[in-house]
């Protein structure tokens, strides 16, 4: 018989269990996230088949959570094919050279925070920001013997704050949809927490660059002597960027966007190699480019790419969506918020355990959307009953879910961010200044007021309505 109703003891045993789970196995063990998530599943499935739920009813979760995620899989897999042809078509190299020839040491984490920031906010995605400049900005860095850890942190804080500032971005539109407001409205509210942490973030790098000895500039030789002499290197290799800018200009969806700019990086491939076989660039595009210059350094930083690099984090993505899908068809997740949501009556109570669930949400389950669209569900009305409008909840659930999961080492974006960029995400979470500061900030407004907007009693009917079905 299919039990009905979970308790708050048994939710909280449950998920402190499969929190101890994860938490050890990726943190204490340093194994990779996939296996930790895979037990944390295998637990909680045996734990519901012994509470009552039916084989049927496991299979149901399962499927929920993953059929969230399905476009999420697909721009993944193509930004593994991306990347690769970024690089083989010359792209990733030339932006590398600009770089060096332009950059200064004094000035380059800042610079690389803000121009990320102007990317992100074009394509309004923090993973393609990583996957494609990043990239370029990451290998500048290293060469410039600057901290990994520390570029890498300024990398993912420009392109969270880019997409934080794009109408394109799913997470802006999610969050919007999920409390029931307009996308422009939304994105105005957010800023009272994002345009302070921005500011700061930008004042931090510089203070971190400032302090740096300088460049080695007979290894940034050898490294622009490598790029040249085995890349092409041209203002013609900027073709993808600027179709990328052109995308974004008329609203071109993610997918779309990707495939096509996959398809113009391929032509350039034959063109810049007319030796290049059909075969040759399908590995490429499978596999991964691998670097052969003299420069063995360019080789570790440039070898990457391809599809098949990202099945790893598709991996996770399929797994952590199966446990958020398990954990919300179970009641478990609501067990705990719902009893918590409706007893809140102050703003800054409000503020702060939403704050605390979207959190709690992405150590548990690892994953972006459910960080958003569950605590939302669970706070709405809560906001609602608080006289706050709903805009409120949606800088929330941004600053509380969209820009912790790059933080989070089982979660997609950490994961994400760790494999294309090599560095863990334990070491360049400390860097990630923006995305530490956006839930500060998000509590100085729920104990202040500022940037609050309370319902006139006009509007309150009109804000009732129940969550869109895609959120």
């Amino acid at each position: 018989m299919e039990k009905s109703k979970i308790s708050l003891r048994q939710a909280i045993i449950v998920l402190i269990i499969i929190l101890a789970i994860m938490g050890t196995g990726v943190i204490g063990l340093k194994l990779s996230p996939q296996v930790p998530v895979l037990l944390a599943i295998t637990v909680t499935i045996f734990w519901a088949k012994f509470s009552g739920f039916t084989w049927d009813s496991i299979n149901d979760g399962i499927k929920d959570g993953i059929d969230k995620g399905i476009i999420p899989i697909v721009i993944f897999i193509l930004i593994g094919a991306m990347i690769s042809t970024w690089i083989a078509a010359g792209t990733i190299p030339t932006l590398m050279v600009i770089g060096f020839k332009a950059i200064n040491a004094q000035w380059f984490l800042p610079t690389v925070f803000l121009v990320c920031s102007l990317v992100g906010a074009a394509v309004g995605s923090c993973f393609t920001v990583v996957s494609t400049v990043g990239i370029a900005f990451f290998g500048i860095g290293v060469t410039m013997n600057f901290n990994p850890a520390i570029v890498a942190g300024a990398i993912v804080a420009g392109g969270v704050f880019g997409d934080k500032l794009s109408p394109l971005s799913e997470t802006n539109n999610l969050a919007a949809a999920v409390v029931d407001t307009d996308l422009f409205d939304h994105m105005k509210t957010i800023l009272w927490s994002t345009l302070p942490a921005a500011l700061i973030s930008t004042i931090l790098f510089t203070i971190l660059s400032g302090g740096h000895s300088g460049a080695n500039m007979s290894k940034i030789n050898s490294t622009v002597s490598a790029l040249s002499s085995d890349f092409h290197i041209s203002a013609l290799s900027l073709i993808p960027i600027v179709l990328v800018f052109a995308c974004a200009a008329i609203k071109m969806a993610a997918v779309p966007t990707m495939l096509l700019n996959i398809l113009v990086s391929t032509v350039m491939m034959f063109f810049n190699n007319p030796s290049l076989t059909i075969s040759k660039a399908t590995d490429i595009i499978t596999n991964g480019f691998v670097a052969k210059t003299s420069n063995s350094e360019v080789n570790l930083l440039l070898s990457r790419g391809g599809i098949v690099s990202m099945m790893p984090t598709v991996a996770l993505i399929v797994l952590t969506l199966s446990l958020g899908g398990l954990l919300v068809h179970f009641g478990l997740i609501s067990a705990v918020m719902d009893p918590l949501s409706t007893k809140l009556n102050k703003p800054s109570k409000l503020v702060a355990s939403a704050l605390a669930t979207c959190i709690g949400v992405n150590i548990f389950v690892g994953e972006q959307f459910l960080s958003i669209i569950l605590p939302g569900r669970a706070f709405k009305k809560s906001f609602n009953q608080g006289n706050l409008k709903s805009g409120a909840l949606g800088r929330v659930l941004e600053d509380g879910g969209t820009v912790l999961n790059y933080l989070v080492p089982w979660g997609v974006g950490g994961v994400f961010i760790a494999n294309t960029l090599g560095v863990p995400t334990i070491q360049y979470l400390p860097f990630v200044f923006f995305s530490l500061l956006c839930p500060v900030f998000s509590l100085i407004s729920g104990f202040t007021g500022i940037g609050l907007k309370t319902i006139d009693k006009a509007e309150k009917p009109a804000t009732q309505s129940t969550v869109a079905s895609e959120g």
